[in-house]
């Protein structure tokens, strides 16, 4: 997810942000006195609304545009560029409803249609943007930013091929665009399609052999090898090219993170929360340095922020658990530990962590069922991996 988040803000930035109306409001009923006074008064906060929106001044556009409305509340002009005032203003949420009410007075409406999938987008919310986008990509099929944000999207909810297709329909508008290219690998590589990885690294190569995206993606590709020296220098090679490309940092960090280099991995994670603060990676990372260096507190807070970032990463929420057991809290350990479980039955350090939670509370037989789950995952586990084993060597033994 951190991967759609950090390049899919680059995307969107590259692509063009919220687009203003520029139709006449429609005009609102006035009683006979005021007919001739409402209009010119209304013109007047249209006028003055963009004119703020224009030079930065979100709050006095915020407030004219909300006049306005009263004087025409079915204006999509004035129910759009409110909501473009809140979002530039990162009141997102409080924007939406103008788009939906924009929708309502004009359905279909295309800069509507457009700027409430982009707000879903910001907030997340793959699944409320996706028909959106694919409503203005069916409208217009050379529509880059409909169908490159629609294979974000896809990616985000974790439906890989969907995502590679739409992201081969972006890049065959704009062939040249390395961060579509770098998530169309990227998709390729989580759907185990390594074919379309390796053509699509060719074509990354064709246009800057030495990009971050070049780097990381081969990075990646060996790091899945297990080819770990190999993966490292991909990625520092891809902070040589650009320090500035989101995820590098906290992907070499993991990187050194599993190879037990904590130092190395800390300095990295540091460097991405400079470039990136949300990073939930990085957060959720250095949370757990935090709890190796016994300061629960901490790693409490950095969880907390990684869960902010995004509330179903399981690895947080097994964190933030054992931040809360740690601080002798079992009972604030129960939701993020149950919530993991759920988003991931198999897994299994947070099924024994949960019995560790219920049975401080004593709750025994609760504790007791999570602590069997546990170890029926891991047995299964374990006779999974010793059978691959079984099978890949007698698939050896039968090429010599």
């Amino acid at each position: 997810m951190r991967t759609v988040r950090a390049v899919g803000c680059a995307i969107f930035l590259l692509c063009g942000a919220f687009i203003t109306s520029v139709a006449n409001p429609a005009p609102a009923y006035a009683g006979p006195a005021q007919q001739s006074a409402r209009p010119i008064r209304l013109e007047s906060l249209v006028n003055e609304g963009s004119e703020a929106l224009e030079r930065g001044d979100n709050a006095t556009a915020e407030e004219d545009f909300r006049q306005a409305l009263v004087l025409a509340p079915r204006s999509v002009q004035i129910l759009n560029n409110l909501a473009i005032s809140l979002v530039k203003q990162d009141k997102v949420s409080d924007a939406v409803p103008f788009y939906r009410r924009a929708l309502t007075v004009s359905p279909g409406n295309p800069i509507a249609t457009r700027n409430l999938a982009l707000a879903y987008f910001k907030q997340e919310k793959y699944g409320e943007a996706l028909p959106l986008l694919e409503s203005l990509s069916k409208r217009s099929p050379s529509d880059f930013q409909a169908i490159d944000l629609a294979g974000l999207c896809y990616f985000g909810l974790d439906r890989y091929p969907q995502a590679a297709n739409y992201l081969e329909r972006a890049s065959s508008l704009q062939p040249a665009n390395l961060l579509t290219l770098y998530m169309l690998g990227q998709a390729y590589l989580r759907a185990a399609n390594y074919k379309a990885v390796t053509r699509v690294f060719g074509r990354i190569m064709a246009i800057n052999p030495n990009s971050a995206e070049a780097h990381v993606m081969m990075g990646t590709a060996y790091d899945k090898m297990f080819h770990d020296d190999k993966a490292v220098a991909e990625y520092q090679a891809a902070e040589r090219a650009n320090p500035n490309f989101a995820g590098v940092h906290s992907g070499l960090g993991l990187l050194y993170w599993k190879l037990d280099e904590v130092d190395k991995a800390q300095a990295e994670f540091r460097e991405e929360l400079k470039r990136f603060p949300s990073d939930p990676v990085s957060n959720c990372l250095l949370g757990e340095i935090a709890m190796r260096r016994d300061d629960p507190t901490e790693a409490r807070n950095l969880f907390q922020t990684a869960l902010a970032a995004n509330p179903r990463y399981k690895e947080a929420l097994f964190g933030f658990g054992k931040a809360e057991i740690k601080l002798g809290d079992p009972e604030k350990a129960l939701a993020p530990l149950r919530k993991a479980v759920q988003i991931d039955p198999d897994y299994v350090e947070a099924h024994y962590q949960l019995g560790t939670a219920l049975e401080k509370l004593g709750r025994t037989a609760e504790a007791r069922k999570e602590r069997s789950i546990s170890v029926a995952i891991q047995t299964k586990q374990q006779a999974d991996y010793a059978k691959k084993l079984s099978q890949g060597a007698s698939s050896r033994s039968k090429d010599e």
